[in-house]
């Protein structure tokens, strides 16, 4: 079914380029091709007891959260050769009705979401994300919403959210909107995110020309499918990571960014020998300018982290050096990639083209906290865990941009450590190993000093 809605005056239609970010993705579209949807986000709210849970009073909730923000109605389409996002002040957006047939609405739509995600949004004519209501009875039990990445970032999605919940419980929303994906456009083009840009390029030049040509050597004929991806579920590395960020007062994504670092740069040793500098891609929020804490855009770039590991550091030392590499990284993550591209070209370094030799590290936990409570923390308990540990298979991709790809993910009972690799350079066993070797590093780094070479 359909679900009409008006904006009024004040949604009125209007226009602007895209965003940094936007074109960002947009890149990646491209190169990723027929596996776009991988850039879906699929969230599931279900509808608070206090809510009146009839499905007319939840689908005016939708049509007033689509109201309310102008990204929800935006569309990516190409003008003149140029690509633009246009608002759209009114419309009809689709909502898909779902009866569960056995009462288990939370696996219903769970399996909804990965369906509505399995096909690739039409960003020229589709509205920005898909809506289903899950149903037991004539009660709406589960809101499932799959948002298309070029719009919303993982923190616009979580405000949008909370913003449906407030109109499900309340019927409004007593705070204005923050700032829509065409106000961030039309920001990017003032005086200040120039200047903005031109020192991210010099930190992008400068940093891209410190790494070392290749990370792993090729070992062999890759598998099929080239990419394969597995996904290391641990309650000792959970527990390490969370008594390692509270010892040194760092963030636990600033200890497994260490951590990472650490094992990629003892793997490109053994490998091609290394030059000294480890580099390691991460991704940035981007909410530190005015105005953009509650921004529903898609905000979120590449960091590059570049340190310097020539005198051999303990993991202890290396921890700090991180850390600073991370805050320049961070602070160069808000970038025109156009103007990294053209830049890269000038210095004949390669810009999102082919496999990426280096390695992307996306920490998309929901919750970084290093709370300790419920965690037994003697080194006894912590190495003992480690014999629960679990190592899965995940399936792969014909198609892959990064030759190895780390994620921290959440996962029931411990943290998830998942690598997606090139299997030319890291066979499947390969794969494994380099995530035995996170865990144990960090294992070892929450009872004691850790020399060179780490593992």
């Amino acid at each position: 079914m359909s679900v009409p809605f008006d904006a009024g005056g004040a949604g009125a239609d209007r226009s602007a380029p895209l965003t940094w970010g936007q074109h960002a993705i947009w890149t990646a579209l491209r190169r990723h091709g027929p596996g776009q949807t991988m850039i879906s986000i699929r969230r599931v709210v279900p509808v608070p007891r206090r809510a009146a849970a009839d499905p007319a009073r939840v689908l005016r909730a939708v049509a007033d959260l689509v109201v309310r923000h102008d990204s929800l109605r935006t569309r990516l389409r190409t003008v003149d050769g140029q690509h633009r996002q246009a608002v759209s002040g009114a419309g009809e957006l689709p909502v898909h009705l779902v009866r569960t047939t056995d009462g288990d609405d939370v696996a219903a739509a769970t399996e909804v979401a990965e369906r509505l995600a399995a096909t690739p949004f039409d960003h020229a004519e589709e509205w920005p994300q898909r809506f289903a209501l899950v149903l037991a009875g004539d009660q709406v039990r589960q809101v499932v919403v799959v948002f298309s990445h070029t719009t919303v970032d993982f923190r616009a999605a979580e405000i949008v959210l909370r913003d449906l919940r407030m109109l499900l419980l309340r019927g409004t929303v007593g705070t204005p909107a923050g700032l829509q994906s065409v106000d961030v456009a039309l920001r990017e083009g003032d005086e200040y995110h120039r200047r903005r840009a031109e020192r991210a390029v010099t930190h992008w030049v400068d940093g891209y020309a410190r790494l070392p040509v290749d990370t792993v050597a090729e070992a062999g004929p890759p598998r099929e499918p080239r990419f394969q991806r597995a996904v290391l579920t641990s309650a000792a590395a959970d527990t390490a990571t969370r008594l390692i960020a509270a010892r040194h007062q760092v963030t636990s994504s600033t200890v497994l960014l260490a951590a990472t670092a650490a094992v990629v740069a003892r793997w490109t040793e053994r490998s091609t020998g290394g030059n000294g500098t480890v580099g390691v891609y991460t991704m940035s929020n981007n909410r530190s300018p005015d105005g953009y804490a509650d921004a529903i855009a898609k905000l979120n770039q590449l960091g590059l982290v570049v340190v310097d590991v020539a005198d051999r550091p303990c993991f202890h030392d290396l921890l700090p050096r991180v850390w600073q590499a991370a805050f320049a990284a961070y602070r160069h993550a808000y970038y025109d990639p156009d103007r990294i591209a053209e830049a890269y070209a000038r210095a004949g370094f390669p810009y999102a083209t082919g496999i990426s030799p280096h390695c992307y590290l996306n920490d998309i936990r929901l919750a970084t906290d290093v709370d300790l409570f419920r965690h037994a923390t003697d080194e006894g308990a912590v190495r003992r865990a480690m014999a629960a540990t679990t190592l899965t298979r995940t399936g792969g991709f014909t198609r892959f941009t990064w030759r190895t790809r780390v994620e921290i993910l959440d996962a029931p009972g411990g943290l998830g450590l998942a690598l997606t690799a090139d299997t030319a350079h890291l066979p499947p066993e390969a794969i494994g190993r380099f995530l035995r070797d996170l865990e144990r590093l960090l294992v070892e780094a929450a009872f004691g000093e850790v020399p060179w070479p780490w593992l």
